[in-house]
């Protein structure tokens, strides 16, 4: 059987290649960078990390269980510390040795006999793998999501992706465009230096703080299991009692309910409003040499627009006809197993509130199986993708209504996602 390819050594690429290895099977790890840490390695050449990023997730609903942070780590620990983290990780399962470092993958295509070939670039040259699988780790947040608008600005435009440190900010009017958590994080930073924060905001959110009477948040709560409709309810009424309505603040009220879409995890951002720092603009009609023009009919004048409008999943190392895309996102059973091609797995193209590495690290573990049986019991593994083809279509959601926009595609439901995961795993064992 030939090697397993993992495409990554973030923490998705370094929990696959773990688990992958503890089924005795050979993996050779390709990432771009030479150190392990993905996104979280501000020095990787394909991080979008800023210089002030922290988890928006305390360390204990983040971390993996079985690899916990030490107790030194902030509750939410910035980036450095999650690049050691990762490190560490790395070293106490030797993962590193089985990673080609500095390997730039161009092509993935498939072979004869459902292999696949892997083409990389290694300081100058091209190599080639013949892989049995191949496992795309290389992260859902690098590609940026421009926006082009109507209308042409003479200023400087930048996404969040080419953001570092505030330093950009120094005494420019500056407009930031989008409200997610990367969009308050820089806002934030913005205040601090720049003449003028503006925040274009087309979408209402709900916005968490991340202590609660000196705890984390996201700990809160879960010991009593809600049906959802009744959890929505009473989780959307304490968030109004802790932070208010939005448009106390002057920004518009979610038309959704609570869990839809992803909340915002920030302290300070509303603080900022409150205290004038930040004014809230609508959406944009069209931009202007000197600034923009909103929806609302009025003008302002800029020096910098940053667009925080998030990222597109991205595989260009592959033609997505062989990732079945769909819309916004390939369409996979449980986010990575492919109706199509049995030996190509899409690893990590998931998100929930809460689950964290862990959730990511059970993921790997069923994909491992998966690949132990294809080598060892091929007809239970064949029995494995009649259900893979039979529910591909089929999102893991719970019931949860999640907003049809591109950056909740693969948004799952986290306790519906997990049991089913551990659904997968123990047919696999009894089969």
């Amino acid at each position: 059987m030939n090697p397993c390819v993992v495409i990554g050594a973030g923490p998705m690429g370094l929990c696959t290649v773990r688990r992958l290895l503890e089924q005795d099977l050979e993996v050779i790890g390709l990432e771009a960078h030479s150190d392990v840490g993905g996104l979280w390695d501000i020095d990787s050449p394909t991080s979008t990390m800023y210089d002030s990023a922290h988890l928006i997730s305390s360390k204990r609903m983040t971390e993996f269980k079985d690899f916990p942070m030490a107790d030194h780590v902030a509750t939410y620990p910035k980036h450095d510390e999650m690049r050691q983290y990762f490190r560490d990780y790395a070293k106490h399962f030797d993962l590193k040795k089985h990673y080609r470092f500095n390997s730039w993958v161009e092509r993935v295509e498939p072979e004869a006999d459902q292999q696949w070939r892997v083409v990389y670039r290694q300081h100058d040259t091209t190599h080639e793998i013949i892989a049995s699988n191949v496992l795309l780790a290389n992260g859902t947040l690098h590609h940026p999501n421009v926006v082009n608008f109507d209308g042409a600005f003479k200023g400087e435009m930048l996404h969040s992706s080419d953001y570092r440190n505030p330093a950009l900010f120094a005494d420019k009017r500056v407009l930031i465009i989008g409200c997610g958590n990367s969009g308050c994080d820089i806002a934030v930073d913005a205040v601090h230096r720049a003449k003028s924060v503006d925040m274009a905001v087309r979408r209402g959110y709900y916005f968490l703080p991340k202590f609660v009477a000196g705890r984390p948040i996201d700990t809160l709560g879960g010991k009593v299991k809600l049906p959802l409709r009744l959890k929505q309810k009473v989780d959307g009424l304490l968030v109004r009692l802790l932070s208010g309505k939005p448009s106390s603040y002057g920004l518009p009220d979610p038309d959704y309910k609570m869990y839809e879409s992803h909340p915002v995890i920030n302290t300070l951002f509303l603080h900022h409003i409150g205290h004038g720092d930040i004014t809230v603009r609508p959406d944009i009609k069209k931009l202007v040499p000197n600034g923009v023009e909103f929806v609302d009919g009025k003008r302002a004048q800029y020096d910098l627009i940053l667009q925080a409008t998030g990222y597109k999943l991205h595989y260009p190392f592959i033609d997505s006809e062989h990732l079945n895309w769909q819309g916004h996102a390939p369409q996979l059973y449980l986010n990575v197993f492919n109706p199509r091609q049995e030996h190509l797995f899409v690893m990590g193209m998931v998100e929930a509130s809460g689950l964290g590495w862990q959730g990511r690290d059970e993921q790997a573990q069923l994909v491992a199986e998966v690949i132990r049986l294809q080598r060892d019991e091929p007809a239970r593994a064949t029995a494995f993708f009649d259900r893979v083809r039979a529910h591909a279509d089929k999102r893991i959601d719970g019931g949860m209504k999640y907003l049809q926009v591109e950056r909740m595609a693969y948004y799952v439901h986290k306790d519906t996602y997990l049991k089913t995961l551990a659904q997968e795993k123990r047919q696999l064992k009894v089969s």
